[in-house]
């Protein structure tokens, strides 16, 4: 019973961080919107939509996810998001990139290149898990592996409360390699060039959505989702 719940907190609470970001997107008629990590393209289109966007581009690695997005009418572009992006400087009014900077091994590389295609005043919308929420922060009081910090790329392993344990990652690329706490989001950010409107948490472990809204809103150092709002000077 223990284990369902934790796993439905943990779809809601995903769900909760892709609100969270669809709230702080700003409109942007007509402009181009560039998704790093679209998947499916199920919420790219969702925030094209409330940005109103013109043309939208997309970066997925994953075949059958990027034949997904391409049947949304999504520009897919094939590319791994460690190196260059197939882009020219200053081509799009809208970033976005929710859980992924976690998987990448390159991270100045990947902000460097957010930075170079954006245009001027324009916002980059960047979710990762939080290093510091509580849940982590327990699960290494007790010995245990924190839940996003995984020692394998095979398999999720190291920590008995976690409800994903023993599950396989669907591919390598889906382990996470480096997680962020509030003050080093930020910080690298701002190491990078972006000026940061505002830096706010989504979901708090291991509460519903409706009591994590009010914890997060109290303590906004330690829930589950840390969600940028991040613009190019």
């Amino acid at each position: 019973m223990l284990g369902k719940y934790l796993h439905w907190v943990f779809r809601a609470t995903e769900e909760l961080n892709r609100q969270t970001i669809l709230r702080l997107i700003e409109e942007h008629p007509g402009g181009d919107l560039l998704d790093c990590g679209c998947g499916d393209g199920a919420f790219t289109a969702e925030l094209a939509e409330r940005a109103g966007a013109g043309q939208t581009h997309g970066i997925e690695v994953v075949d059958a996810r990027v034949r997904a997005a391409e049947e949304r009418g999504i520009r897919v572009a094939r590319t791994d998001l460690n190196g260059p992006l197939p882009y020219e400087d200053a081509s799009f009014d809208l970033v976005h990139s929710n859980q992924v900077i976690e998987h990448l091994r390159a991270t100045d590389t990947f902000l460097r290149e957010l930075r170079r295609v954006l245009k001027p005043g324009g916002q980059l919308l960047l979710s990762t898990n939080n290093l510091a929420s509580w849940h982590n922060v327990v699960s290494l009081v007790l010995g245990f592996q924190p839940p996003p910090m995984h020692p394998s790329s095979e398999v999720i392993l190291g920590n008995p409360l976690d409800p994903l344990r023993g599950q396989a990652h669907p591919g390598p690329e889906d382990s996470h390699l480096r997680l962020f706490t509030f003050r080093g989001l930020r910080e690298v950010c701002e190491h990078h060039g972006f000026e940061v409107r505002k830096l706010v948490t989504a979901g708090y472990y291991p509460f519903p959505p409706a009591i994590a809204r009010v914890l997060c809103a109290i303590d906004r150092w330690h829930g589950a989702f840390l969600v940028a709002d991040l613009r190019a000077g």
